[in-house]
């Protein structure tokens, strides 16, 4: 099997008092021409419809016309659940651009409050990040305890530097949203190939949680979404989603 399978990791620090399922989604190049193709946007809504929250990265639609399309699919499909999406601005140094999009039940979780983290003078080459984390804080409607997400798509050749710089990302959530239960969900991109299964030259997926989070996490949850087996999708169809599966984890 050769879809890329991106390496998320997940830090948590959270408990909840219910259980639900959070994924991380790189849609290789989502936007107009994914978008208008039935098939390819039938197979995107089945994957959204597993999550409560669901973290879609690598958006290229400038206008939000290839979201609001996603959106009329997934709310008009069989899922008994209403959806809705926060997404950040286009972001990127050149005029290649990526959105970070969160599309959510709107049954059991809300937006609390969110904000793009500044991670200096973009003109300046000062800045930290290439694609820099837009910050959500989400509040469950069944639970207590709000808690922020903070969503991180690498570039290959900074990637060690910009995952060392969430550190600063954390530190200002905590002052920003008044919050210590936070998760990063970060898609690393690196020059090596990473893949769902190991051969000679390649890697394992991975997914590692803080001591915190174990306290939150469903036991043996955190896994890879294979929505080619799940779906019973061709090779040639899953491919033609994404390059990428979607990696998860089920919070108590």
């Amino acid at each position: 099997m050769k879809i890329i399978a991106a390496i998320c990791l997940l830090l948590v620090s959270v408990h909840l008092g219910r259980s639900f399922l959070i994924g991380a989604f790189n849609i290789k190049s989502f936007g107009d021409s994914k978008a208008s193709n039935a098939t390819l946007l039938d197979i995107i809504t089945k994957v959204v419809h597993r999550y409560d929250i669901v973290l879609i990265q690598e958006v290229r639609d400038s206008d939000l016309t290839a979201t609001n399309k996603l959106m009329e699919s997934v709310n008009g499909g069989s899922s008994p659940y209403e959806y809705q999406y926060i997404v950040s601005e286009p972001l990127g140094r050149s005029t290649y651009k990526e959105r970070y999009l969160f599309i959510y039940r709107s049954q059991t979780v809300s937006v609390a409050k969110s904000f793009q983290y500044d991670d200096g003078c973009e003109s300046c080459g000062t800045d930290t990040f290439n694609r820099e984390p837009f910050v959500v804080m989400f509040s469950s409607n069944t639970a207590v305890r709000e808690f922020a997400l903070i969503p991180q798509h690498t570039s290959p050749e900074v990637a060690v530097k910009e995952i060392d710089a969430l550190h600063d990302v954390v530190l200002d959530t905590r002052q920003r949203l008044n919050t210590n239960v936070t998760m990063l969900l970060i898609c690393v991109n690196s020059k090596c190939r990473f893949r769902t299964s190991f051969t000679p030259g390649s890697s394992l997926i991975v997914i590692v949680a803080t001591s915190d989070m174990m306290k939150g996490v469903s036991t043996g949850s955190a896994q890879v979404f294979d929505f080619m087996q799940a779906h019973g999708l061709s090779q040639s169809w899953a491919l033609a989603v994404s390059d990428h599966f979607p990696v998860e984890v089920k919070l108590l």
